[in-house]
């Protein structure tokens, strides 16, 4: 098994959220067979950030305070003694109004139930508040990703499917959440996370995360609904490291940069 670290298993995660069960009869929105050409290089672009992002934490060592059992991956006897405060509450899905928020918090919660499960807390407020969501945004996309195994072909399978069934403005409110909630939980603990880095990495993730923000930001042109998503992210390009100790000095610094923006998109 290959040793993912636990960024790459929390970016993993969003990608989980609809094994409900639920069938419908609905139709979903119609692909915009008139996107043009400046469009679809943009979401391409992302989507090239999006797995470059992935890849490269896929590459990280296996954290220090994480082990494998039974062929997972679960937090040692020390790490799951203190809990994590930091975590979404589950009734946080009551402020969701639009599908596009439902989107967002759907991706955010299921980041925060795999750190929850790796801490053994309890998940039944989570997994209600996961399918509350799951129904009430009625994506048959998901459908697609219950049965995948690896980070990548995850996101591939999630972004194809999305593609196809004209959903694809909302596969980027929820890498966009991914990405900010998994930003956010690393800044709780930077100190045990950068342990991992190398400078290489460091500066390869922070180079995609400000050309992922430059796209998200190019796109508002065509999608408006991603425009609270580029506001929120666009602080965060003060993230642009070229070693471990610039990165670990940009996140403290970044800290309020940070949680503005998980709050704006998690609202």
């Amino acid at each position: 098994m290959k040793k993912l670290s636990v960024f790459a298993i929390a970016f993993a995660a969003f990608a989980f959220a609809a094994c409900t069960g639920q069938k419908s009869n609905q139709n979903t929105e119609t692909a915009d067979s008139l996107k043009s050409f400046e469009q679809e290089q943009i979401e391409a672009s992302i989507k090239v950030q999006i797995d470059s992002i992935s890849a490269e934490l896929g590459k990280l060592q296996q954290l220090p305070f994480l082990q494998e059992n039974n062929g997972g991956l679960t937090l040692t006897k020390e790490e799951k003694q203190v809990k994590p405060e930091y975590l979404l509450n589950a009734n946080v899905i009551e402020e969701a109004n639009t599908l596009a928020e439902k989107y967002r918090l759907l991706s955010a919660l299921m980041v925060d139930k795999k750190i929850a499960a790796l801490y053994e807390m309890s998940l039944d407020d989570y997994d209600k508040a996961i399918a509350k969501l799951s129904a009430d945004i009625n994506d048959p996309s998901f459908k697609a990703v219950e049965d995948t195994n690896t980070l990548y072909e995850t996101t591939t399978t999630l972004y194809d499917a999305m593609n196809e069934n004209g959903r694809i403005n909302y596969f980027w409110q929820l890498a966009a959440a991914a990405l900010v909630e998994q930003l956010y939980v690393v800044n709780q603990n930077s100190d045990k996370f950068l342990t991992v880095f190398n400078d290489d990495a460091a500066s390869n993730v922070t180079y995609r995360i400000i050309l992922l923000l430059d796209a998200v930001k190019r796109l508002e042109a065509y999608d408006p609904e991603i425009k609270p998503v580029a506001d929120a992210l666009a602080p965060l390009n003060v993230l642009n490291a070229t070693s471990v100790a610039e990165l670990k000095t940009q996140l403290a610094n970044a800290k309020e940069q940070i949680e503005a923006a998980r709050k704006a998109l998690v609202k």
